[in-house]
């Protein structure tokens, strides 16, 4: 209770306190506040009189405002220390997905690596920061709109939409600068490509593949074509353009994709059920569990075929296999007998098995710019040099005189 001070005439001051009731239903049947209704609750509420009281000359006007702020010292309200600045820079880390958005990272950074360039460091960051950044918008675009059903979801209760540490508006502003900065820095710092390519991947994620989790099954290979177009952002930004090469390595990720997030969400059953959210494991099991199987089987495939498209040596199809057949082993234990233990093994393995994979490709890598570069810069002498012979010698002779005759007639 709130301790008040009463002025008196002779100038004492006497602690008082003062408490009202408030009555938490209609009283309008009531003769006066202390007949109580039946089942009513009644909440305690400090306040603070005026002090309108006549008093002696020893207290004057600035005293008395004191002693009202002092009274009223511990009702002033105060912001959230959620709200704190120092506390903003990790509930924006949370809201980007961090680990998420830095492996996205990752896989951009491997098809720059991968392609058929020189390495331009500038380039390379602008990339780098440029796809961290649309990543992160994406991420907090996706969270806005699933707040209802992420906090009916264990895995996502905790969310700062959802326990309220960051507001909608502080979302949507979040996502605005992200991608306006992201985009912009791959048009600018990279090319229009990388750009056009990066601004495809945010309207996918956000526009496409959020809404239809609660359509269709179909947003699993909507989900995977949005991990695929990271790699292909990097291949674009070191190379300019897109080949075939180039989409082997995205047609990596997208199969990848298959049996990581199959495994993951075959636990999480009960949380995407009560979500209302249309994942394979939840309406069609059996699918999930052939999906996983095929597409472990054609990431097998594919990682085979990158020296036939000479991204990779050979020696790669022969240190991959080994990587890859276990992965298909586990695979095929999750197929035949689905439950948490084969599909929780499966999910770990897939966090070891990408990076592995990705830096197998990194060191068997066919076509590096060092060897490259002396063997284009002969070709391209010789072929200045042919031409210039070829101007100095019997073409530029005849053309002479071709033009002699033509004057002489």
């Amino acid at each position: 209770m709130l301790l008040l001070c009463r002025f008196y005439r002779r100038g004492a001051a006497k602690p008082q306190k003062i408490t009202r009731y408030i009555s938490m239903c209609n009283v309008a049947n009531c003769s006066n506040l202390e007949r109580k209704c039946a089942e009513v609750i009644t909440v305690p509420v400090n306040r603070v009189p005026p002090i309108n009281q006549k008093h002696d000359g020893d207290l004057s006007q600035d005293h008395q405002s004191d002693v009202l702020a002092k009274c009223v010292k511990e009702n002033v309200w105060k912001p959230s220390p959620n709200m704190a600045l120092h506390n903003m820079g990790g509930y924006f880390k949370k809201l980007s997905k961090f680990r998420l958005t830095s492996l996205v990272v990752i896989t951009a950074m491997s098809g720059y690596a991968m392609a058929p360039a020189p390495f331009e460091l500038n380039t390379f960051l602008s990339c780098s920061l440029g796809t961290f950044l649309v990543s992160a918008a994406a991420n907090a675009i996706n969270q806005y709109h699933e707040v209802p059903f992420d906090s009916q979801m264990s895995r996502t209760k905790n969310r700062v939409l959802v326990t309220g540490q960051l507001t909608p508006l502080d979302s949507i502003a979040f996502a605005f600068v992200s991608a306006t900065a992201g985009i912009s820095l791959l048009y600018f710092g990279v090319n229009g490509l990388t750009a056009t390519l990066g601004a495809t991947n945010l309207i996918l994620y956000t526009s496409v593949y959020t809404p239809l989790k609660r359509i269709s099954i179909l947003n699993t290979w909507v989900g995977s074509l949005v991990g695929a177009i990271p790699p292909l952002m990097g291949w674009a930004s070191c190379a300019g353009h897109l080949d075939a090469s180039s989409f082997l390595l995205a047609g990596v990720l997208f199969a990848w994709q298959f049996p990581h997030f199959n495994a993951l969400s075959w636990n999480l059953r009960p949380d995407y059920s009560r979500a209302g959210y249309r994942m394979m494991s939840v309406t069609n099991p059996a699918l999930c569990r052939r999906t996983t199987l095929s597409y472990t089987a054609a990431l097998t495939i594919l990682s085979a075929a990158a020296p036939l498209l000479n991204v990779t040596n050979n020696w790669f199809a022969l240190e991959s296999f080994p990587l890859n057949a276990y992965f298909c082993y586990l695979a095929y234990k999750f197929y035949k007998k689905s439950d948490s233990n084969t599909s929780r093994t499966l999910f770990r393995f897939s966090l070891l098995h990408l990076p592995c994979l990705m830096l197998l490709f990194l060191f068997n890598k066919k076509h590096w710019f060092i060897t490259e570069n002396k063997t284009s810069i002969s070709e391209v002498n010789i072929s200045e040099n042919s031409n210039v012979n070829s101007l100095n010698g019997p073409s530029l002779t005849s053309t002479l005189l071709s033009t002699a005759e033509i004057n002489k007639m």
